[in-house]
């Protein structure tokens, strides 16, 4: 089939443009099946460097690109920014807030995660999750500006409350966060600022479990635990949140005045479920078949954060990035199969390449399950992991030469302030960002 033509053949509708649905739509890249991505926002972004925009460590633009761009040179794909409001799979038609619809023959749900505030949306304005490039800026004014404030405040309460940050959840972004805002604070204090002193600052780490990172060995979450405590990160384990507001939150009966709260204590799926009528499982995610299709509906397949999918072993399959990679480009090549009349059976498979946390410089931990790896030869081996996961090469050239940088200076590139609380005013800082979309993927 011709790929100069690509609007003539069979129409596959991805919705998603994260790590799966990135995966998928390459691996139909110029097959001749006529392929649409649809995102609410004109970018896909690398969430697991997320934190890093937030400790001013790198710029959005260095861990983004626009879609288009990255999916342009194939010419059988299209892309359109679009918010999803519903579907109608008797129809075969996505319904988009405009008010238009877009048929499919074959559907591509990879919409991803947002984070569970557990029934509490209203604490969401006061305490940001690592989502989107607008959190992450609004996370780094807040940063930056208590710091200023701080360095004038004469009041020791008001100091006290300026340089308090408070990290909720202790799995891996709740962890890095913590780490990096300790360093920020430790080493840009030193260099930078005159009226406050380092030991001043009060980074918690807040878990309402047992003890943080629960989806790692317990020898890999003792170390983290012991190096967070190095660099002087406060951690509460067993301490539910009861409340949160603008300048405080609340663990039972305690009350933590704070000038900056991130929120990393759990995700749920994205609306699909109630786009389709389903029942959502686990999270909200939707239970799919072994091939990844939706039961009874093999015309809709669903990846990355979306779906509820298991393992050999009948185990939760987690959400990370490598999950979701994978599934796309197993996807990919089951649609080309299915379109083209060739048989394909072979269910979905994963295949770990390790899970792994940066906790601070020269430490992180790395679980392969039969094996482990902490300390300087895990932090060397997750920034080439991260580096080589890059949507191309210039993304990784920035990146590494920036990461090289801090590593023998120990300066951070990115310590602008947001004038308009998280809005970059320098447009080499940011991509082009008219509308927040729901990642297709996350950690």
């Amino acid at each position: 089939m011709s790929t100069h033509d690509p609007y003539t053949h069979s129409q596959v509708v991805i919705l998603g443009a994260g790590f799966a649905g990135l995966a998928c739509a390459k691996g139909l890249g110029n097959s001749g099946i006529s392929v649409t991505v649809v995102d609410r926002r004109n970018h896909n972004l690398f969430q697991p460097l997320l934190y890093q925009v937030a400790t001013a460590a790198l710029s959005p633009a260095d861990i983004a690109e626009p879609v288009r761009r990255t999916l342009g040179r194939y010419d059988n794909i299209r892309v359109m920014l679009g918010e999803v409001v519903g579907i109608d799979h008797p129809g075969h038609r996505v319904m988009l807030k405009d008010g238009t619809s877009l048929p499919y023959d074959e559907l591509v749900i990879a919409t991803g995660s947002e984070y569970n505030y557990f029934g509490n949306d209203e604490w969401k304005p006061f305490a940001p999750g690592l989502k989107t490039v607008h959190e992450a800026r609004l996370i780094r004014h807040r940063l930056l500006s208590a710091f200023e404030q701080a360095e004038r405040a004469t009041d020791p309460a008001i100091r006290k409350r300026l340089l308090t940050f408070a990290i909720i959840g202790g799995g891996p972004t709740g962890v890095e966060m913590a780490g990096a805002i300790s360093e920020l604070a430790r080493h840009m204090i030193q260099h930078d600022f005159r009226a406050i002193n380092k030991h001043e600052v009060d980074v918690l780490l807040i878990e309402a479990g047992p003890r943080i990172l629960t989806a790692f060995p317990e020898k890999l979450a003792a170390y983290a635990h012991s190096y967070l405590t190095d660099i002087d990160v406060r951690i509460l384990t067993g301490r539910s949140v009861t409340g949160i507001n603008a300048n405080s939150l609340s663990l039972d009966d305690e009350r933590i005045e704070t000038s900056c709260i991130v929120w990393g204590a759990g995700v749920r799926a994205s609306p699909a479920a109630r786009w389709l009528g389903v029942e959502g499982g686990q999270q909200g995610r939707i239970p799919v078949e072994p091939d990844l299709s939706l039961r009874g509906h093999p015309d809709i397949s669903i990846i990355g954060d979306t779906a509820f999918a298991k393992d050999e072993d009948g185990k939760p399959l987690p959400a990370l990035a490598q999950v979701a990679k994978q599934q796309g480009a197993y996807l990919a090549d089951r649609l080309r199969h299915k379109l083209s009349g060739r048989p394909h059976t072979a269910p979905f498979r994963f295949h770990n390449r390790g899970n792994t946390a940066v906790i601070g410089r020269n430490a992180a931990i790395f679980d392969f399950g039969s094996w482990t790896l902490k300390g300087r030869m895990a932090w060397f081996l997750w920034a080439l992991v991260h580096v080589y996961l890059l949507v191309n090469f210039e993304k990784r050239l920035l990146v590494s030469i920036q990461w090289i940088t801090r590593y023998f200076t120990r300066q951070r590139s990115a310590r602008l302030i947001d004038e308009n609380h998280g809005r970059d005013d320098d447009s080499s800082d940011s991509p082009d960002k008219p509308v927040e979309a729901q990642p297709a993927t996350c950690r």
